[in-house]
């Protein structure tokens, strides 16, 4: 890996400063002829980078080919329905939407109220001095892409286990085969590798949800890999997805906890003098758990996606074909290694879930 990263910044360096070394310019014409030429418009990654991983109203297909998804908003009218692609894939706020007699525009995916004129960009939004909408928002339950991959990897889970189970009730006592060969040795490394050493004898009560929430997550990683339809969304890497799995793992610890888990927080081993540290500190742990288990996978997963994006990008800032190969190779690079972690990180989710309910029922001894 630093032998990777040496040769990365090498080629990094190479073709950053090689114009400036190898290119005979008349910097007498240029200077004359400078004042004359716009400066040209740097490439903004950071932003390309958080626009391709954010979520969206409409779901890119290829080119300029987008499929429109469902607005459904809540106003003081009541609700509002009406298709993404009649903003026209503007997200600037220009193209405006009127329903029962009330006006939208779009702004950074976010849908606002359309002010009445425009401004002199024309768009019908009021901006303050970092460019963001102050106008006023509908309730927005729209169908984005991350719900519509959402309602996917929920179809794709059900089909798969529906036929690894009808495959167990007609070859039960035999061998498995077709895709109950492939689920089977995954679905024994949950239960012999993370469910019998964390949860004891009682791991069949939470089997099913450590299967799910380990299939949940690696096969929303995978799709997440996938640049084009049905994949491209990065629903792993919304952090309010995070939040919904790690509060359900909260709840499970906390409404499974026996007598001597709760004694623990609040009646350590200590001597008595040491509960006015002791006590917090344990209660602050019940919460800060599923809060890292939270924040690991949105942060991995979102991670993973913007240095692929960067890599890809480095073509455009530099303005130069020759990085071409460089930036493609390691971002095939990085992507094989995203294969990997969008295991890991359904692995890591799934053990610490284990680890945090077993502490909670482990029996005292």
């Amino acid at each position: 890996m630093n032998r990777l990263i040496v040769v990365f910044t090498l080629f990094l360096a190479f073709f950053s400063s090689s114009p400036a070394a190898f290119a005979q310019v008349d910097t007498t014409h240029v200077t004359e002829n400078a004042h004359a030429e716009p400066e040209k418009k740097k490439f903004d990654i950071g932003k390309f980078a958080l626009h391709h991983i954010a979520d969206s109203h409409s779901w890119h297909v290829i080119g300029e080919t987008y499929i429109g998804l469902p607005v459904v908003l809540y106003t003081k009218d009541g609700f509002v329905t009406f298709n993404s692609s009649d903003f026209n894939h503007d997200d600037e706020g220009k193209v405006v939407v009127e329903r029962k007699g009330q006006r939208f525009v779009k702004v950074h995916e976010k849908i606002h109220y359309a002010s009445a004129v425009a401004n002199e960009h024309g768009q019908f939004v009021d901006l303050d001095e970092k460019h963001h909408a102050l106008n006023a928002r509908p309730l927005d339950l729209s169908m984005t892409k991350n719900v519509c991959t959402l309602i996917l990897s929920i179809v794709i889970i059900l089909v798969v286990f529906i036929n690894v189970a009808n495959g167990y009730k007609k070859r039960k006592g035999k061998s498995p085969k077709g895709l109950q060969s492939w689920m089977e040795p995954i679905i024994l490394f949950v239960r012999d590798d993370i469910a019998k050493p964390n949860l004891g004898h009682k791991y069949e009560r939470f089997m099913p949800y450590l299967l799910t929430v380990f299939f949940f997550i690696w096969f929303n990683n995978m799709l997440g890999l996938i640049p084009f339809l049905p994949g491209g969304a990065n629903l792993t890497g919304n952090i309010a997805v995070t939040m919904v799995l790690a509060l359900a793992t909260f709840c499970l610890t906390v409404f499974n906890g026996n007598k001597y888990y709760w004694k623990h927080i609040f009646m350590p081993d200590v001597p008595w003098w040491m509960y006015i540290v002791m006590v917090p500190v344990e209660l602050v742990g019940v919460f800060t758990k599923p809060i890292a288990l939270m924040i690991r996978l949105f942060a991995n997963i979102t991670a993973g996606h913007i240095l692929v994006l960067s890599l890809i990008c480095l073509v455009f800032v530099f303005d130069s074909l020759y990085i071409a190969p460089v930036s493609v190779a390691f971002a095939v690079f990085i992507g094989a290694i995203e294969l990997l972690v969008a295991f890991i990180q359904a692995f890591i989710f799934t053990i610490l879930s284990a680890l945090f309910i077993g502490m909670a029922i482990e029996e005292h001894h």
